[in-house]
């Protein structure tokens, strides 16, 4: 509940109606230039379909063409780089995760950009919860029973994960911390066979996307647990939080992955503000707030300055789950 509040401050629950139009754009709308907006993994996933949806609105109120622009690989990090290297004029943005700009450099001793030196924080743009789901084998009809499983059976319960340093992971690794539980680990080349594994039986559990978890929540194939979020999600609103699980050292629990634009440092202050106010309205329509919500992302929104110190304090917290986990990747 805490976590939630302090969100809230942070302007991550939008407004609807919140600042209207694109009235004060004369020196983004006077470039003939395309806007090219880096995104940092393949084409076909969630945060393409975030990057696609953002481009389409933004480059109507802009009245210029904006490019999504795939650069995949290295844990988000190739994308990172090439927009650090870019000029500073407005005309590249970065479509930045939770993973690139507080968790990568505690997993890579030599990462290829800084997270804090080299953008210029844009807008934050929502937040994707994690959802513990097991295998109907499993005898856990909620948390409370899976942390008994585990510390009655210590290391025999294995949960899979897009790869070490994922989300999953260390939504897994931040809730064996808190409860003490031992949970083996497995980590995939991404979600999608983790989660395949999973419905076939080979693993037991996952802190997995929302979203694709959820058709094999309600057919049945999976069970729910809990979200990871602070508060209940409007697509499962029968599943509690960890917070709400009752298990001792849970209560303030929250492990959500997130997404936001950022700029190379040193895009002039009047550019970001006006880049902001656009990316607000956006993210504030309801179209695109339902559009997200269908994806399992909960719609945001914050100054340039808020995201500055939401990044900061998200570096300081995972980076505390990636040294505890001893998670690397180089």
């Amino acid at each position: 509940m805490q976590r939630r509040q302090a969100l809230a401050r942070l302007g991550l629950l939008t407004a609807a109606g919140t600042l209207g139009g694109a009235a004060a754009l004369p020196a983004l709308a006077q470039s003939d230039r395309p806007i090219t907006l880096v995104v940092p993994y393949a084409p076909g996933g969630t945060t393409d379909m975030l990057g696609r949806l953002l481009a389409q609105h933004l480059g109507t109120a802009l009245g210029r063409t904006v490019i999504v622009d795939n650069k995949p690989g290295a844990g988000t990090a190739i994308a990172a780089s090439h927009v650090a290297r870019s000029a500073p004029d407005g005309n590249t943005l970065l479509v930045a995760t939770s993973t690139t700009l507080a968790i990568n450099q505690w997993l890579y001793r030599k990462l290829p950009y800084d997270p804090a030196k080299d953008f210029t924080p844009v807008a934050l743009l929502g937040s994707v919860p994690l959802m513990v789901v097991v295998h109907p084998s499993v005898q856990a009809r909620n948390l409370a029973e899976l942390v008994a499983l585990a510390k009655a059976q210590p290391g025999k319960l294995s949960y899979g994960s897009a790869g070490n340093g994922s989300p999953q992971h260390l939504g897994a690794e931040m809730f064996k911390a808190a409860t003490g539980v031992d949970f083996t680990h497995v980590p995939y080349r991404g979600s999608a066979p983790a989660l395949a594994d999973l419905l076939g039986g080979q693993l037991q559990l996952m802190f997995t996307d929302l979203a694709p978890a959820l058709p094999h929540v309600r057919d049945g194939r999976l069970r729910a647990l809990a979200v990871t979020s602070g508060h209940r999600q409007t697509s499962v609103p029968d599943v509690p939080t960890v917070a709400e699980s009752g298990v001792a050292g849970t209560r303030d629990f929250e492990a959500v992955a997130w997404q936001s634009v950022v700029a190379p440092a040193g895009t002039p202050a009047a550019t970001v503000q006006q880049l902001n106010r656009e990316i607000v309205r956006i993210v504030g329509l309801p179209e695109v707030r339902e559009a997200l919500l269908r994806q399992g992302f909960e719609a945001g929104s914050s100054t340039p300055e808020q995201l500055g110190a939401y990044m900061r304090s998200e570096s300081e917290r995972w980076g505390k789950v990636v040294l505890a986990a001893g998670a690397t990747l180089d």
